[in-house]
């Protein structure tokens, strides 16, 4: 992929020796041009084509003085020029003049060199241009668009949904979506071909999985009977492991009915991976040896091994399970601190039963922020993210004048260990929150991230875009209390197996048990998550019966077949969206999708989802209750 973003490697790939080395992709043009009425493409030519003469498809990007016009498609832009003297049997400066811009259009010309004072370094086909013998107009573009697909544009995010397909004329969604296309390739070959896994494809139409997201329902013609769109292939690709398909992979197509989330698509594509006979060290270096033959030349060289870090250590030193580890500003507990320091409020937490006091130290912050950034900081962790006391923020002018409520309040050894333990010095921003340690810890991790947003808003760069920072988190606690408190729920999911060191404890403290449940994050986004599985029945329904409260018999197929010599296994999903983002340094999984859905999950192109006739709705046994208006 060359600077102005004309792509070329969709042709032949030319594979270095080895099965982990990267492949350099090369673009042949006959490649692209085959099976096709062009002999070249409009980012394809160059000096050595001077005098050849050439047939040019695309689309009108920008005309000139009403002889001179770009010409755009897929692999880049080259510019035409009508002959100005005109002869009567060549009408192209006529249908040049007239053409509106987005019209579809063939040339049939001769290339010709620039002049001199013309020639663009920065295009790639800058030295060249078109004399046109004929243009013919082969779709005439409406007047009214709604907008120019140009990259300079900004155009809201509502009108790219809704028209999707000028969006898509873009050189950012070309690259985004031809960069999907080669990374999902060379990860095939990589499975199929270097590997031996095999391709299975699973069903869509399920049944309700227990536990876990919200599940889309598909009605039936036999009432009272559903459907439940998967919200993983997860169920199939364990039946696989028993059937004998011992490395199986799909692109799978997964649904989760989770409403209004930000980055979250209610349909999505995930990299399903499984495996008998393996330890999670194997999924991991399976992994690794995948992303280093798939990983695109524009991006940096990737560093193996992954680092590695437990659940525990993410959490206490990042506040998330999912730590960015370009930047500092860790977490530091300073409990100890605190439990004598005059401060009342803290205290007050730590005679509680898990209570704690948490810090981070902004290094150099105050010297960037002003008054009101450090009060949006202080707002944002009250109302984003709903912390009943929010976060203290202590301001060092010096080691000897700290601007905080708290800083008379303080003696004077508190003082002194916290400038040794966070190593203070001025110009700092220390930011201090007291309460339950998981919700403080996960609290301070929120408030590192907006001070490192914040601070970048200032110029100052805390993470390089271009760094490949993956960090593979594991050792998570197998259970989890549920929402209301009122019992457990998986934190991964029902499947996950226990910790063989950990595995007595499941009968009798299952809240203490680890999981073999592993997590890869990458920049500060988790792509990728799996663990490795329950193979014994009993233990199967033990976990669904008894910890989980629920009702295994509607996964009688799964015990039933794990009773049946079940292999140990073990896998993972990448999340296949969130990866190519984050290779695109795109903002949004939506730029990485062709025909993504909006926010509310609708589709602002189509208006799906629509109503149905209740004519269409008996035949599924279904009638719909009207929306009652909200009372005045």
């Amino acid at each position: 992929m060359n600077s102005t973003g004309h792509l070329t490697k969709l042709g032949r790939y030319l594979l270095r020796r080895g099965s982990c080395t990267r492949t350099k992709i090369r673009f042949a043009s006959d490649h692209v041009n085959s099976f096709s009425q062009r002999s070249h493409t409009c980012g394809e030519l160059r000096s050595s084509h001077i005098d050849n003469t050439v047939v040019l498809y695309g689309w009108v990007q920008h005309k000139r003085f009403n002889f001179m016009m770009t010409l755009k498609d897929s692999y880049g832009v080259t510019q035409i020029i009508a002959p100005q003297d005109q002869d009567p049997d060549n009408a192209s400066l006529s249908v040049l003049s007239n053409v509106r811009m987005e019209s579809v259009v063939k040339v049939t010309g001769k290339v010709k060199p620039r002049p001199a004072d013309q020639i663009n370094k920065g295009m790639p086909t800058g030295d060249i241009e078109v004399l046109a013998d004929k243009i013919e107009v082969l779709n005439d573009c409406k007047e009214d668009l709604p907008y120019q697909p140009r990259d300079y544009n900004k155009v809201k995010e509502n009108l790219r949904m809704q028209f999707r397909y000028l969006d898509i004329r873009t050189s950012r969604m070309q690259q985004n979506l031809r960069l999907r296309s080669q990374v999902v390739m060379k990860m095939r070959e990589f499975l199929c071909n270097k590997h031996g896994f095999v391709e299975v494809e699973t069903p869509t139409l399920f049944r309700r999985t227990p536990g876990g997201a919200r599940e889309f329902v598909v009605p039936t013609r036999h009432p009272e009977k559903f459907y439940c769109l998967p919200q993983s292939p997860q169920q199939f690709k364990q039946l696989l492991m028993i059937g004998g398909i011992d490395r199986y992979f799909q692109f799978a197509r997964c649904y989760r009915d989770e409403g209004s989330r930000p980055d979250r698509q209610p349909e999505f594509t995930q990299v399903d991976l499984e495996l008998s006979f393996v330890t999670r060290e194997d999924v991991y270096k399976l992994i690794e040896e995948m992303l280093q033959y798939s990983w695109p030349e524009t991006r940096k060289e990737l560093t193996f091994p992954f680092q590695r870090m437990s659940y525990k250590y993410a959490l206490a030193k990042y506040g998330t399970d999912k730590p960015d580890i370009r930047f500092g500003f860790q977490l530091h507990n300073v409990s100890n601190i605190c439990q004598n320091s005059g401060i009342k409020v803290f205290e007050d937490v730590l005679c509680e039963n898990n209570g704690t006091v948490q810090a981070i130290n902004l290094k150099q912050a105050l010297t960037h922020l002003k008054r009101k950034d450090i009060e949006e900081l202080q707002t944002t962790a009250k109302t984003k993210y709903k912390s009943e006391h929010g976060v203290i923020v202590v301001k060092i002018k010096d080691l000897d004048t700290w601007q905080s409520p708290i800083a008379k309040l303080l003696k004077k050894e508190s003082r002194d260990q916290l400038v040794k333990k966070l190593d203070i010095v001025a110009g700092d921003l220390v930011l201090l929150a007291a309460g339950q340690y998981e919700e403080t810890c996960m609290l301070l991790g929120n408030m590192r991230l907006e001070a490192a947003n914040l601070l970048e808003t200032k110029g100052i760069q805390l993470r390089d875009p271009a760094s490949n920072a993956f960090l593979w988190v594991e050792d998570f606690p197998l259970f989890l209390p549920n929402d209301d408190n009122t019992g457990l729920e998986s934190a991964h999911h029902p499947f996950t197996a226990p910790h063989p060191d950990d595995l007595d404890k499941i009968y009798s403290h299952p809240t203490k048990v680890r999981s073999l449940h592993y997590d890869l994050v990458y920049n500060g986004a988790e792509i990728a998550g799996g663990s490795i599985r329950i193979h014994d029945a009993n233990l199967q329904k033990y976990v669904l019966d008894t910890i989980l409260q629920e009702d295994s018999s509607t996964l009688n197929h799964l015990t039933e077949a794990l009773k049946s010599g079940a292999p140990p296994h073990g896998g993972i999903a990448i999340g296949f969206d969130r990866f190519i983002a984050e290779l695109c340094n795109a903002t949004s999984i939506r730029d990485v999708i062709a025909f993504p859905k909006t926010f509310e999950g609708y589709d602002a192109m189509s208006g799906a989802p629509a109503k149905l006739t209740n004519q269409e709705l008996a035949h599924y046994h279904i009638t719909t209750i009207p929306k009652k208006p909200l009372d005045k």
